[in-house]
């Protein structure tokens, strides 16, 4: 017998929560079922475009006993406030990536599921895409030899459109720029490809005209535990590109997508490119990998449903998120020290230190 939809709630209603609604409906494991934002006039809007009636306070939607688990999409300076309130409630928590703006409240985060008997899921859903997981697939059979070397790049034109009013604008709510909001996503892929960052070494720059607090570019060298070396590049200020490079000593695999089917992920695999380069082999013989249709979003809040179902914590955790804004804290750190490698196990220690 199939076992029916797990039903969750959806808290700030923005254009993300729109996204994983839409993603919902496609899935046979999850439903949303309601939705909250302090904004009336956004709740009136979210039930008639998305078609999920809308809670009139917080407290209505935590006290559902059918509502299992909650999707929080709300800025991500509150991601630890909404997070206790639906840990305390019995609920599981989903929460869009970084787990949290600070790594404080993100290891708060991770200290709710054993106080309150809930799970986090942290949405990292980059590490869900068909090449992703497929690269991990031949690095698993020995199809790359032995991994010596990762490079990847998460870069829009971000920084060309902010403005005060916004809140990329600023650097106590997007450290780092395009560290913590893109690169982010690619600590998360090579930590997923890679096993254990020990420390990184960063720098930034600042190139964009529109007068932002925020650095606009970065590029952080990552060490792995054992041995490898990989680089993060992430550019506010260029056209959109998401693509990831590992090298072995059997061959070498490269992925791309177009970023502009990133808020539709089942189209990804149209556009993107996967290729395994062997051997002595040149870029010629390359061996293009087909990829088959995938939804990261779909499978994050499938991951979600089956924590609420079984209460076990899956591989989006809250050790997971935690580990990318860690990565990033080590980088800002390492900038502000002129390039300094941090390891990452000394920004954890500080920060459980002070909890």
């Amino acid at each position: 017998m199939s076992t029916p939809p797990v039903k969750v709630g959806i808290v700030g209603l923005g254009r993300w929560a729109k996204v994983l609604t839409r993603a919902a409906v496609k899935s046979d494991k999850i439903r949303i079922v309601a939705g909250f934002s302090r904004s009336a006039e956004k709740r009136a809007a979210f039930a008639r475009e998305m078609g999920v009636p809308a809670a009139p306070d917080m407290q209505t939607l935590l006290a559902d006993p059918e509502i299992k688990g909650v999707v929080l999409t709300v800025p991500n300076e509150q991601h630890l406030l909404m997070a206790e309130q639906v840990a305390k409630a019995g609920k599981h928590v989903y929460t869009e990536k970084p787990i949290a703006n600070t790594l404080e409240d993100g290891l708060k985060i991770a200290a709710l599921e054993k106080k309150y008997g809930i799970t986090v899921t942290v949405g990292h859903s980059a590490r869900l895409m068909a090449g992703v997981r497929i690269i991990r697939e031949m690095i698993d059979k020995g199809e790359l030899g032995r991994v010596a070397f990762m490079e990847a790049n998460f870069s829009n034109e971000r920084a060309l459109e902010l403005t005060p009013q916004t809140w990329r604008w600023y650097k106590d709510r997007a450290p780092g720029g395009p560290l913590s909001q893109l690169a982010i996503h690619q600590f998360d892929v090579l930590h997923y490809l890679g096993g254990e960052i020990s420390e990184v070494t960063s720098m930034a720059s600042k190139l964009s005209p529109v007068g932002a607090e925020v650095d606009d570019q970065s590029m952080t060298l990552l060490k792995f535990a054992d041995g490898k070396i990989g680089y993060v590049g992430s550019c506010w200020t260029s056209p959109g590109i998401f693509a990831v490079r590992v090298f072995g000593s059997k061959g070498l695999m490269h992925y791309e997508i177009d970023f502009g089917t990133w808020d539709t992920p089942d189209r990804l695999h149209t556009t993107s490119t996967l290729y395994i380069q062997r051997g002595k082999d040149g870029y010629a013989k390359r061996e293009e990998i087909k990829l088959p249709p995938s939804d990261m979003f779909r499978a994050e809040l499938d991951m979600f449903a089956d924590s609420c179902v079984t209460g076990r914590v899956r591989e989006l955790s809250a050790h997971n998120g935690n580990v990318a804004v860690a990565v990033v804290y080590a980088a800002l750190r390492s900038i502000d020290r002129n390039g300094q490698c941090v390891k990452i196990a000394d920004i954890i220690s500080e920060t459980k230190a002070k909890l």
